[in-house]
């Protein structure tokens, strides 16, 4: 078997992504942890365009982009399917992970970024989970059905995690029981899933690795003004 490398981020959701799909699929494969203050010289040979991670590199050759990824562990290991067989239902499942590089990926930027408009921008934020909530989910325990998790559940996966972290760094709560409450059964079910459970950066090193970034946030701003 080809030799598989992962380099990787310890704080990143995205490189979380790839390690759920590399364990669902039983793929062995060996972690590299970047600085990416002071990225190697592997990082930048295996991915001199966006100099960032995750990066899979699978036989020697690369491959860049959380989703991209995804994506060719699927192609290439068909074990154990993350997308359904059905190619409707593999289209929208294709059309909700883009839906979260479109929508949530710049909502969850936005309310985490607000100085003076953190209320404001959860709603909006909200809004957007509202929609994700009734069109994608619907009364599924799970994106991929009720049985299991699949590529649309990893894309989602900082939703589980990482939000609740960056809630408690802003101070207004966004995913909750009362105004999202499918979603938020969701979030629960999906952190107990044991790929995931046994996947996870520590909570209280990430929570202070958040509150360091909205520190400087906070003091960028108020340098501007």
């Amino acid at each position: 078997m080809e030799e598989v490398k992962l380099l990787g981020f310890w704080p990143s959701s995205f490189v979380y992504r790839v390690i759920w799909a590399l364990k669902l699929k039983g793929v062995k494969f060996d972690y590299i942890e970047e600085d990416l203050s002071n990225k190697s010289e592997l990082l930048l040979q295996y991915n001199p365009v966006r100099k960032n991670v995750p990066v899979l590199v699978h036989g020697g050759k690369s491959i860049a982009e959380s989703l991209v990824i995804l994506e060719y562990i699927e192609e290439t290991w068909p074990q154990n399917p993350l997308l359904p067989k059905d190619p409707h239902e593999k289209a929208l499942a294709r059309f909700w992970m883009q839906f979260g590089v479109d929508k949530i990926r710049p909502a969850i930027f936005a309310y985490f970024r607000a100085i003076g408009e953190e209320g404001e921008k959860a709603k909006e934020f909200q809004e957007v989970l509202k929609i994700v909530e009734k069109q994608g989910l619907g009364d599924q325990k799970f994106f991929g059905g009720d049985n299991t998790i699949g590529l649309v559940d990893i894309a989602f996966g900082m939703l589980a995690y990482w939000l609740e972290c960056i809630e408690e760094v802003v101070g207004v709560k966004v995913l909750e029981a009362s105004s999202l409450p499918r979603l938020h059964a969701w979030a629960q079910n999906f952190k107990q899933v044991p790929v995931v459970k046994d996947n996870l950066p520590d909570r209280g090193k990430l929570l202070a690795h958040y509150k360091h970034s909205r520190e400087k946030l906070i003091l960028a701003a108020s340098s501007s003004q």
